[in-house]
Formats: C-alpha cells, sequence, structure tokens
C-alpha cells in the first residue's frame, strides 16, 4: 500500500478511493508531488476503442492508494512540438475571437454573427467592416445578411457567397423546424402521459 502523496512512476497502475467512496483504477501519465495531483489514463467512458479518458485526482481527498503494479522503467521520451504550427494556431484562433468580439461590439445581429462563422469555416479571407461582412475584398454582405443583400463584382466569388448564404439560411430553417417538431412531439408525449 502506497500512501498518498508518494511519488508514482508514469505507466504505473494505479487503485485509489476517493473520499466519496469512488473508486478509480488506471495508469499513471503524470504525478506532480507538490501540488499532490495525479493524472490517470481510464478507459473510456464512452467506450469508444481508441480513447482514453483522463482523470485529474487531487490526492488530498483520496483515502486509500494501491499501486496494482509499478513501472519502473524510464518513460519513453515526450513528442517534440511543432512550436511554430502552435504559436500559428494560437494567433489564428485570437484574430477569431477578436472577429467575434468587434461583431459583438459593433451590435450585429446573432443572424450575421452566425452567416460570418458559416462563410469563414469555408472562406478564411473574411473580415468585419462595420456591420458587413466583408468576403475576399470583393463582396460585401450588408444587414440583413440575406442573399440579395450580397453586392461585388458579377462572377464565381459573388456567386459562391450567394450560394454559401442560401445553405446557411436553409440549414437555419430546417434547424428550426426539426426543433419545432421535436418540441410538439415532447408536448403530445407529455399529454399523453398525464
Amino acid at each position: 500500500m502506497a500512501a498518498p502523496g508518494e511519488y508514482f512512476s508514469v505507466g504505473s497502475q494505479v487503485s485509489c478511493r476517493t473520499c466519496q467512496e469512488q473508486r478509480l483504477q488506471g495508469e499513471v501519465v503524470a504525478f506532480d508531488y507538490p501540488s499532490k495531483m495525479l493524472a490517470l489514463k481510464c478507459p473510456s467512458s464512452s467506450g469508444k476503442p481508441n480513447h482514453a479518458d483522463i482523470l485529474l485526482v487531487n490526492l488530498q481527498y483520496v483515502s486509500e492508494v494501491e499501486i496494482i503494479n509499478d513501472h519502473t522503467e524510464t518513460p519513453p521520451p515526450l513528442a517534440s512540438l511543432n512550436v511554430s504550427k502552435l504559436a500559428n494556431k494560437a494567433r489564428t484562433e485570437k484574430e477569431e475571437k477578436m472577429s467575434q468580439a468587434y461583431a459583438i461590439s459593433a451590435g450585429v445581429s446573432l443572424e450575421g454573427q452566425q452567416l460570418f462563422q458559416t462563410i469563414h469555416k469555408t472562406i478564411k479571407d473574411c473580415k468585419w467592416q462595420e456591420k458587413n461582412i466583408v468576403v475576399m475584398e470583393e463582396v460585401v454582405i450588408a444587414p440583413p445578411y440575406q442573399v440579395e443583400n450580397c453586392k461585388g463584382k458579377e462572377g464565381s466569388a459573388l456567386s459562391h457567397v450567394r450560394k454559401i448564404v442560401e445553405k446557411h439560411f436553409r440549414d437555419v430553417e430546417s434547424q428550426k423546424v426539426l426543433q419545432r417538431s421535436q418540441a410538439q412531439q415532447t408536448q403530445k408525449d407529455t399529454s399523453l402521459s398525464s
């Protein structure tokens, strides 16, 4: 039996009992001695193969820890990180969040924000210009952001953006119809069970 707070080797199998009498068992993936935090890799709660749950266990709230299989070998080296790729991803995500914040502060409608996100998934070159969505510096979509509000030089860019806008609003309408039918079914089920 190991007392809570002892050192745990990466790769060891441990079993813990929490102060709520919950039994946790898994493979140690990390242990931080100063904070007494143990990270355990456990079978996926979703049941999906090739997936795992990572549980963070505060050993101060554990009444019992048992080492089932102590792993004494040196753990494999950590995979190297592509720092420039991570920095680019962080920069891109920050720009997207700033764009969303700008749209909210400019008073853009929720429909406009949703359309912007839909377009941005397909065409990264889109930005806000006051309350207008500007796509590829060629197409401007003004409020209320319908197909007829798409303006630009006739051509493939304008045609493509119009198709995206059209599909977006078709999808939104389909979603509303689905939600209404589900709500009506729930109401029927509720009234039948009463």
